[in-house]
């Protein structure tokens, strides 16, 4: 079949499954009573249609939300109209999560027709073909995938409405009518949004939800088809691992203590042994022969205590499970003919993966921190640092550094983010022991600038109370902005020849892992400069490590949207060439990524399909069109220049953070209870200073003015300069060989396919910011007309129409919600009226819950 007939074919099942569906059961959900306001239902598509029109004619939105009142309910006081507005929102963003569990409904079916990436299609490929099968084998004995859940907020569905969602999806794929009708009244009664700031804890438990629900049976059923199709059950390397960040990532974050952490590793160790637990009941009723029973009778109270009845002081017992689950094996094999080993076998892979602590949990925290900490701790350990240290060159502050040990324990008095700092590190210790070393066994080092910073923290450990030849920890630098990806192979060189660091890597088996992010690089540099100081600094940081024979993994920050290193992920993998190390691919899934990619078992087993599928595939089939020249880099680096200029140029108007301000929620985001992280760095009241305001801010505040400025902003200038000078076919030639540029091009269309600048075109006649948006403006219609030229389309995401389709959707259904917030935000801007000032305040933050969610396309 066809490319084509396949794409019809694929957007035929999606208009029957998914929009024809929809446009049924909405119609159904529109006609529930729910709330004070009888026709809310029934006025709302007439709403959403006023919003439509009035956007097509560049209306304001308080010209729009004015005439609509006046045209439908002439009749009702402002206060009714906000009450009207309000139960406007409560209905759209339910009709998000209608569409939602319709599309993963329906994601076996419209995924059908293009497997393309996924371990089938690698199957089909290398069919009978032995030497391949090989190739690929040894390939695996190096290789490792890890998927790490952050807790960042882009996407707040609490776990109560997950529930509903998951029953809903299920409900849908059978179209039991009876199921979807009373499932619809659950969710229009059931409270979407939480009325406090949760604490990192309850974070932890709403990601565990995705755990325990979707990744525990996702990872194992890949883990399986894996062993049936490569036969790695006994490699000594772990292909695939989970991550977790919540309760351990104290970065900038004042609410993550150590009780959190310990807190939260329990959590994880209590959960997994209850699936575990629910395992064994199958288990249990299949295995009923003589011979057996101590083994299970010992297994299932291992596993019941744990999961019900935990202790305060556990033990690591992942090998005495395996022993356990070997021993009934080998009794089914000598006595039983072998009957239900593959449900021993499951369970024991299962074991293998998550151990006893289910995900990592990653300790992170930011490397001024940790400086500070060194400056306390020091003298109290009879360590003299030199006069000056902090102005000490590179050099002569790492030949300070001395490595002795101690056993420090940190005075209740201290400051509260040294003594978090130096209990945390103590407290590692504590869950290796109980859950395993694999329990808590990476810090990462944020704002990582130098050799020292990774140096001085290894000193922490040795100061309280770890030893150097026992230290089974990964010290881990993130680079994020682009000065410092400069130098970040000069920073691992360092490292690398250090006599004490060597030693270390050799106790870890050489291998080194960098995280590199991309959401403060774009905040920092523009899209086209985040992108291509990540590129070049994995190919200098491959090289460094290949120079040094040290087993390098790149773990990439990733956020949803391709303004924070999001979009079609496993394309980038795929496209690594040989100058970067793609032995093991860990990457960062947060927000609308986890609902999106990972929502349900289906979709997470084949977007873990598809990212291991292109580590597997760079590897094995390279080509030079994924291999960037010296002229195509030189070509990149013109346009990345360009770019990185205009957007800092941006950055520095007098009006941008003043027009973030005013126009976007983001002074109001700290009001949306979805995370327990501030918006900015700095808890003062000192006015915004944009080096303090967290990436997933400043992205968040540009999607929800729908202009999404950090996905595209000087891409368009940076082409525009090289066509020219002439160089316009080397760029459509660059666009068509190289795979990393390619992605990097499409994923910039994803990101303007969310852009609207009809919603706010009425800032042009704005006397203070008018002039500030036609530059924004003119930049993204510029970006445009060249990616389209450049890709060969006449409409952005052309080559994408099945997703392209989605986002439409999603953009009409909240439309009314974006409206609203705009129009509330002008209202706030233009008045003194505190009562009414706390009702738009409201109306604002209910407005972005809605934004975010239908955002999940982004991922």
């Amino acid at each position: 079949m066809s490319s084509a007939n396949t794409l019809s074919q694929r957007e035929s099942v999606f208009n029957q499954e998914v929009i024809t569906r929809f446009e049924l059961y909405n119609s159904l959900f529109l006609t529930l009573p729910f709330y004070q306001v009888k026709d809310t239902g029934n006025l709302l598509p007439f709403f959403s249609a006023h919003c439509e029109k009035g956007t097509a004619n560049q209306e304001s939105p308080s010209d729009i939300i004015k005439s609509f009142f006046k045209k439908y309910v002439p009749d009702i006081d402002q206060k009714e109209q906000l009450n009207r507005l309000f139960r406007f929102i409560q209905y759209i963003e339910r009709q998000v999560v209608l569409f939602d569990a319709i599309e993963d409904s329906s994601f076996s079916k419209t995924t059908k027709a293009d497997e393309s990436g996924t371990l089938q299609t690698l199957l089909q490929q290398i069919g009978d073909d032995d030497q391949q099968r090989d190739a690929i084998k040894e390939k695996l004995k190096n290789f490792s995938l890890r998927l790490v859940l952050t807790a960042h907020p882009t996407q707040f569905y609490p776990s109560r409405v997950l529930s509903i969602m998951t029953d809903l999806i299920e409900a849908l794929k059978t179209n039991d009518i009876n199921s979807i009708n009373l499932l619809l009244q659950q969710l229009g009664k059931t409270p979407f949004f939480n009325k406090t700031s949760p604490t990192p804890v309850d974070e932890a438990v709403s990601l565990i939800w995705f755990l325990e629900n979707v990744f525990y049976h996702a990872l194992a059923a890949t883990q399986s088809k894996l062993n049936e199709a490569f036969d790695v059950d006994g490699f000594a390397n772990q292909l695939l691992e989970l991550g977790f960040w919540p309760g351990g990532d104290r970065d900038g974050n004042p609410n993550v203590k150590t009780d959190s952490t310990k807190t939260v590793a329990s959590l994880l160790r209590q959960i997994i042994f209850r699936c575990y637990y629910r395992d064994f009941r199958l288990l249990k009723r299949r295995i009923t022969f003589r011979g057996v029973e101590g083994a299970m009778q010992s297994l299932e109270n291992i596993l019941y205590e744990n999961a019900f009845n935990p202790k305060e002081s556990p033990e690591d017992l992942q090998s005495q499970m395996l022993s356990l689950l070997q021993s009934v094996k080998e009794m089914l094999i000598a006595d039983n003919y072998g009957l239900f080993v593959d449900i021993i076998d499951d369970l024991a892979h299962k074991i293998k993966i998550f151990g006893c602590y289910f995900a990592t949990l990653d300790i992170r925290q930011d490397s001024r921190v940790l400086r500070d900490v060194n400056h306390y701790i020091a003298p109290r350990v009879g360590v003299t640092l030199p006069e000056g240290y902090d102005d000490l060159s590179e050099s002569d502050k790492i030949k300070a550094i001395a490595f002795s040990e101690a056993d420090f324990h940190c005075p209740d008095d201290a400051e509260p983010l040294i003594k978090d700092t130096l209990n945390t590190i103590r407290l590692v210790k504590q869950i290796q022991q109980q859950n395993g070393f694999k329990a808590c066994q990476r810090f990462i080092i944020s704002n990582c600038q130098q050799a020292s910073d990774i140096l001085q923290l290894i000193n922490l450990f040795l100061w309280s109370g770890w030893k150097q030849d026992a230290l089974p920890i990964d010290f881990m630098p993130l680079f994020e902005t682009v000065n410092d990806l400069k130098v970040a192979a000069e920073v691992m060189e360092t490292l690398y020849t250090h006599p004490f660091y060597k030693k270390h890597l050799a106790n870890r088996g050489n291998k080194q892992t960098i995280m590199l992010g991309f959401s403060d690089s774009t905040k920092d540099g523009g899209y086209l400069m985040a992108n291509w100081s990540i590129y070049k600094a994995k190919v200098e940081l491959t090289a460094m490590a290949r120079k040094y024979d040290i087993d390098l993994a790149f773990f990439d920050g990733r956020g949803g949207p391709p303004a924070r290193g999001g979009g079609k992920t496993h394309r980038f993998y795929a496209s690594m060439g040989q100058e970067i190390a793609n032995n093991h691919i860990q990457l960062t899934i947060q927000g609308q990524t986890v609902s999106s990619q990972y929502g349900s078992v289906d979709t997470a087993r084949f977007n873990i399909e598809q990212l291991f599928n292109a580590g597997i595939a760079s590897a094995l089939h390279q080509s030079n069109k994924d291999l960037l020249d010296d002229k195509h880099k030189e070509l990149i680096s013109i346009m990345a220049d360009e770019s990185y200029a205009l957007f800092m140029g941006l950055r520095k108007h007098p009006l941008f953070t003043e027009y973030l301000e005013k126009l976007s929620p983001l002074k109001l985001l700290s009001g949306v209870n979805i995370s327990s992280r501030p918006t900015k760095r700095s808890n003062s009241d000192a006015p915004l200073k944009l080096e303090d305001l967290r990436a997933i801010s400043f992205v968040t505040a540009w999607s929800q003015l729908k202009q999404n400025i950090p996905g595209f902003y000087g891409v368009g200038a940076a082409l525009q300069k090289v066509k020219a000078e002439g160089r316009w076919d080397e760029v459509v030639e660059l666009y068509q060989k190289s795979g990393f540029f390619k992605t990097m091009i499409d994923n910039c269309m994803m990101s303007m396919s969310k852009s609207d600048f009809r919603i706010t075109a009425h800032l042009k006649d704005d006397a203070k910011f008018g002039q500030f948006w036609e530059m924004l403006h003119n930049e993204f219609e510029q970006t445009k007309s060249l990616l389209l030229e450049l890709s060969g389309t006449e409409v952005l995401m052309q080559a994408y129409p099945l997703e392209k389709r989605s986002i439409a959707i999603r953009e009409r259904i909240i439309l009314p919600l974006v409206i609203v917030q705009h129009y509330a935000l002008e209202c706030l801007n233009n008045t003194t009226d505190e009562e009414l000032i706390s009702t738009y305040n409201k109306l604002v933050i209910r407005t972005v819950y809605g934004i975010v969610n239908a955002g999940r396309n982004l991922a």
